[in-house]
């Protein structure tokens, strides 16, 4: 062989291996934009994380996830799904409620929002209809407004010698508060109950709402849905406790951490679903062809040693239709 066809067979078997490199399939990216941080969102990660892995997507191996936190000023949602955006992610988990859904559709009307909300999407904006969601936007909804009613009922079976109750709402969801209101008034209502409404959408408003409660009589609270009083948990249930007001809450965390009661979405369940929906986009179906689920799994979870630390004695009918008891 001459010494010239020798040395470009050397570089002939030399540039193969860059060449099956360059032939390997992009890892796609995916963006990640929600409210409060990653140590105050620690089951929305987990479960989306799983709902991708179920689909065969895992981070840190043929995944990315690029994370965009707004810690408590949902006003950078905005911006931070603009960035997203430039970034040129192949899709975009959007948390927070109806917020992050609408800043990241405003944000692009190309590339696929999958959001989580509480409520129904279309009356937010976010999607033209359950079914048929169209463009670029899809996602999973969770009851919210419906299961509120039923907080009262369930405080009023608890309680039944208490004739005022107090709702806390966060005034800057605009879609669900007026909704959440009418509704736990109706029920307040049919019980018999006086209802007084408390609004905090800051953590200075939440401890001013406690105060307010504090200098009035009223037997028991009910907190609504919403992202910003899940970023708030620990300081809404510490007040409760503070206060020594019997509290039911929306989700399952809020019992764990020391609340009275939670009655609503099983949000694992609820983010899981999110992640799946993620990693079928990724693979090629298209958020148009996508109809919103809806997670109607529903847990009721009780802690007895908060009960206990109230006074109070958990009725044998709730806590035989209870899906939890934390003793």
């Amino acid at each position: 062989m001459k010494r010239r066809e020798f040395i470009a067979g050397l570089g002939g078997a030399a540039a193969w291996p860059l060449a099956v490199r360059g032939q390997q399939p992009k890892v796609p990216v995916v963006g990640f934009l929600s409210p409060g941080s990653a140590a105050t969102r620690p089951i929305p990660l987990a479960a989306i994380r799983q709902g991708l892995a179920d689909i065969g997507f895992v981070e840190d191996r043929n995944l990315t996830i690029e994370y965009r936190w707004a810690g408590e000023r949902d006003d950078l949602l905005p911006e931070l799904a603009a960035e997203l955006v430039r970034r040129q992610v192949s899709a975009i988990i959007a948390l927070g409620g109806e917020r992050g859904g609408l800043a990241a559709k405003a944000a692009t009307s190309e590339i696929p929002v999958i959001f989580g909300v509480a409520g129904d999407p279309v009356e937010h904006g976010l999607v033209r209809s359950l079914n048929r969601p169209g463009g670029n936007v899809t996602g999973v909804s969770v009851l919210g407004i419906e299961v509120t009613a039923k907080g009262v009922e369930l405080l009023h079976e608890l309680l039944p010698a208490a004739t005022t109750i107090a709702l806390l709402v966060d005034p800057s969801n605009t879609g669900e508060t007026a909704a959440e209101i009418r509704e736990t008034t109706r029920a307040a209502n049919i019980f018999g109950l006086q209802l007084i409404v408390l609004k905090a959408s800051t953590a200075n408003e939440i401890e001013a709402a406690f105060a307010t409660l504090a200098q009035q009589t009223v037997g028991a609270l009910v907190v609504t849905a919403g992202a910003f009083f899940g970023i708030q948990n620990d300081q809404i249930v510490a007040l409760a406790a503070q206060h020594r007001i019997p509290t039911v809450f929306h989700y399952r965390q809020s019992a764990l951490a020391g609340g009275l009661m939670s009655y609503g979405a099983d949000l694992v369940d609820a983010y899981r679903l999110i992640g799946n929906y993620a990693g079928r986009i990724l693979k090629g179906e298209k958020p148009a062809d996508l109809p919103v689920q809806q997670s109607t799994t529903i847990e009721l979870v009780i802690n007895l040693k908060t009960a206990k630390a109230l006074g109070l004695t958990i009725p044998p009918n709730l806590l035989a239709i209870a899906d939890e008891v934390i003793e």
